[in-house]
């Protein structure tokens, strides 16, 4: 069964979020990716494997190792839906700051 996923079906998942965060500013192998985690290779694997499918992350096959990197271009799907609420948020914290700073000059 071929299983169509998406970036945000891929973030939903914790561990999938940390390997993206730690292959953000390096490249990594597989191995040096699992060892990070308290988790069986071949379970690290089929998450790397779903970031891939995803286009979340790239692979650079080097001799026997494959590296891993974030694809920053997919991520702008994943930041252009989060714009809004980050607006909606900032406006709030912007409001919220206001009236903290109001009882504060009182």
């Amino acid at each position: 069964m071929d299983i169509r996923r998406d970036a945000f079906q891929a973030i939903a998942d914790p561990t999938r979020r940390a390997i993206l965060l730690l292959v953000a500013t390096q490249m990594m192998t597989a191995g040096a990716i699992a060892a990070n985690f308290d988790t069986a290779r071949p379970t690290i694997s089929k998450h790397l494997r779903i970031l891939t499918e995803c286009e979340l992350l790239e692979s650079d096959q080097r001799g026997r190792e494959i590296y891993y990197r974030l694809n920053p271009e997919s991520m702008k799907e994943i930041a252009e839906f989060l714009e809004p609420f980050r607006k909606m948020w900032d406006e709030r914290f912007n409001k919220l700051e206001a009236v903290m700073k109001g009882y504060r000059d009182a």
